[in-house]
């Protein structure tokens, strides 16, 4: 059956992508594998395929059996990924509220399968006190900066983790200002306006984009990727990030990318630099 083979090759590659490592969007690809593709056709051939019913039969039993293996593992991964989570999050609102008195400004964190969040500074956003853009400059350094110690943060817990999973570094690089208004209901700023919702978007989906002709995934361990779409947004940035070098917060070397085009994200770039985590 040429379903199942292709099933089979589908399954190998991904075995193979997580031998060295795995991320929580791994775990999130390897699901919807599992129960998109896998499950509706062993479904079908538990039906109506009396040779292959019974191994699929036993397939199910385990994927059902809450004391098997398979979800021993799992609950030692979800305890993992919580380790990792509130251990940056810890990190995260302790600094946060050193930053917030160089000048006030939005700090919204949320978890998906990890720790994302947005900063918004502006005038509108503390209309009381003058904003500068050295405000802006200050924030950009302390979130590279911050990046590199989450990192090492969270390699530090490897020893302690049941599953030892590895945390990846993304900064959207945004200079453009945006349109958001408070929603008093959900005590939350949403962006307005169709430039600002494609922000939005390309934000969701940067964490699945590859570097152009390679098929290598732009985020990855012990790495901070840095997506831009204007030149000099990274000239900005490269002096933050020679400055880190200096203070060994950073390594030597900088990769210059070109990144694949994505729906609704064309002409994107990265730079992606490695973190110390002595």
């Amino acid at each position: 059956m040429p379903l199942l083979e292709g099933l089979k090759f589908k399954n190998e590659g991904i075995r193979q992508a997580i031998q060295t490592n795995m991320t929580a969007e791994d775990e999130i690809k390897i699901n919807e594998f599992l129960n998109q593709e896998v499950g509706p056709v062993f479904d079908h051939l538990q039906k109506n395929d009396k040779q292959a019913s019974e191994i699929v039969d036993q397939y199910f039993r385990t994927v059902n059996d809450y004391n098997s293996r398979l979800h021993r593992y799992r609950g030692e991964y979800e305890k993992s990924v919580s380790q990792i989570n509130e251990a940056i999050l810890v990190y995260l609102e302790k600094e946060e509220d050193v930053i917030q008195k160089s000048y006030p400004h939005y700090f919204e964190k949320y978890r998906t399968d990890g720790i994302e969040y947005n900063i918004y500074i502006g005038q509108s956003i503390s209309p009381n006190r003058p904003f500068n853009l050295l405000y802006l400059k200050n924030i950009r350094l302390w979130q590279l900066k911050s990046m590199a110690e989450a990192a090492r943060i969270t390699h530090q817990l490897l020893p302690s983790l049941k599953v030892p999973l590895k945390t990846t570094q993304l900064i959207l690089i945004h200079s453009q200002p945006i349109s958001i208004s408070f929603r008093r209901d959900e005590r939350k700023f949403d962006v307005e306006g169709s430039y600002n919702i494609r922000y939005e978007i390309i934000k969701k989906r940067l964490d699945k984009v590859r570097i152009k002709d390679t098929g290598e995934r732009l985020t990855q361990p012990e790495k901070i990727a840095i997506v831009y779409s204007n030149q000099k947004e990274v000239a900005e940035y490269q002096e933050y990030i020679e400055f880190l070098k200096n203070k060994n917060v950073l390594q030597p070397g900088i990769e210059f990318l070109e990144l694949e085009e994505l729906q609704g994200i064309k002409g994107m770039k990265a730079i992606r630099v490695d973190i110390n985590l002595e």
